[in-house]
């Protein structure tokens, strides 16, 4: 249809398949001042959360090489894999329950792609290079000496950022202290980090100094995943045609009976990060940042009009004048994300802060000993995930057997480690119960039972 010809190209895209550079208005607004105490209150928790510790260790911190993540005090190890696995299924399942109901909200108000450009990179531009149409003659201008300095300010000030963002970054992964330490050090004694860290600026500085809107229209599937995510029923950023139409240019002695409330004065455009019109709806470059919404706000209260004429809608209230309401869809979304949840909470605290894994030793059956006894050989894989070293002691449950640590008496676990033994457990006769049976190893410390391994234990052929 002719009224959609709009989504058949890009706004950023020109006829010859070339990039065309965005000026966007400088924002403001009551959702721009909420957005922007928002976005303070996340860059201090980014920026300040690799500073934060707990018992001496890291609050958040994704050990890689170590193979432990340590999330907000809770640690994981790659034996807690059924544990990630239920996180990323509900994080999942909140997206599109969020994006069901709230639209793209996540975009606007909360996504770092929008926070460090909208309110850090766009905010430093305006500081050094004025408003949208001042930029756009900045760049067309030759080069003078105040070309010059301004942008090289404003692009030196945008390499520290990103120099700052990527140290930040790093040491969500190797710690806060050991980033501290690398400038102690010279760039040669880490070639490997000091590498990582240059590239890793040089991506964020042409993220946001230069590919900018790209990101959210071409590599981010949010875009495009939203689209079969929300319903007549999502709440969306909406201009309501029915109010605004026809269109009509506000002119001094014109009559205006019959028109609709827009002006047609296009400043929602002007404003709009990524160039679009929200007039013509619900568009994948929108990343509902409600710049068009504090624009039109402040144009209908020059011009007498109440606001809202852009506001945050679903298409049934701008269709049918209904008022939002929860749909069947959201509350099963509800339904499932509580339970994964509540499934979550029970495997974190029920997991304990002690893992073990049994297993029987590769290529092994079973042994006779001279005695008559039998004996069998098991692999033990310990993970320790408290802050103090342990002693742990085993013995086989209701039996006159015994179980043999192999290299020592008891196992001594250290703090936050994982630790590997070998254990042998020997059978009398009589308790051979066949091929293959259930046994129960008790593992004890400080002289109480406080788990039980169970296991099968091999016999010859009775």
């Amino acid at each position: 249809m002719e009224a959609d010809a709009f989504r058949d190209s890009l706004y950023n895209v020109d006829t010859s398949g070339r990039r065309v550079g965005f000026f966007p208005k400088r924002p403001k607004g009551k959702f721009f001042n909420a957005r922007a105490v928002v976005s303070i209150i996340l860059l201090i928790i980014f920026f300040g959360i690799p500073f934060v510790e707990v018992g001496g260790e890291p609050i958040f911190l994704l050990d890689v090489a170590a193979r432990k993540f340590t999330l907000f005090g809770f640690k994981f190890w790659p034996q807690d894999f059924i544990l990630f696995a239920v996180f990323v299924v509900s994080f999942f399942i909140f997206v599109i329950l969020f994006t069901a109901v709230l639209g793209r909200i996540w975009c606007g108000w909360a996504c770092p792609q929008t926070i460090f450009l909208e309110m850090v990179y766009r905010r430093i531009e305006f500081w050094i290079e004025g408003d949208g149409t001042k930029q756009k003659k900045l760049v067309a201008a030759p080069w003078t000496w105040e070309k010059i300095w301004k942008r090289s300010l404003k692009h030196g000030i945008f390499l520290i950022i990103a120099w700052w963002v990527s140290h930040t970054v790093i040491s969500f992964f190797i710690g806060m202290d050991a980033v501290l330490g690398l400038f102690r050090d010279s760039p040669a004694a880490h070639p490997i980090l000091f590498a990582v860290v240059l590239i890793n600026t040089g991506v964020f500085y042409f993220v946001f100094g230069h590919f900018r809107e790209q990101a959210c229209i071409y590599m981010c599937p949010y875009g495009r995943l939203q689209g079969v995510m929300i319903d007549q029923n999502s709440l969306v950023i909406s201009y309501d045609y029915k109010r605004g139409e026809p269109r009509g240019k506000l002119k001094k002695g014109n009559d205006t009976s019959g028109q609709g409330d827009c002006i047609d004065c296009k400043l929602c455009i002007a404003v709009c990060p990524t160039g679009i019109d929200i007039r013509n709806g619900t568009q994948l470059e929108c990343v509902n940042c409600t710049a068009c919404i504090d624009e039109c706000d402040t144009v209908m209260e020059r011009i007498g009009k109440p606001g809202g004429l852009v506001r945050y809608a679903s298409q049934n209230q701008i269709e049918k004048g209904e008022k939002f309401k929860m749909t069947g869809r959201a509350y099963l979304y509800i339904a499932v994300l509580t339970a994964f949840i509540g499934l979550f909470i029970g495997l974190l605290f029920s997991s304990g802060d002690l893992k073990l894994t049994i297993l029987r030793a590769p290529g092994q059956t079973y042994n006779m000993t001279p005695t008559g006894t039998v004996t069998n050989l098991y692999t033990l894989n310990i993970v320790n995930k408290s802050e103090a070293a342990r002693h742990l002691d085993f013995r086989l449950q209701d039996s006159k057997g015994k179980v043999t640590l192999l290299g020592g008496d008891g196992m001594e676990l250290p703090a936050g480690q994982t630790t590997t033994g070998s254990i042998l457990v020997e059978l009398p006769p009589d308790e051979i119960q066949g091929m293959t049976f259930d046994i129960a190893i008790d593992v004890v410390e400080n002289g109480a039972v406080i788990r039980t391994l169970n296991t099968r234990f091999n016999g010859p052929m009775l």
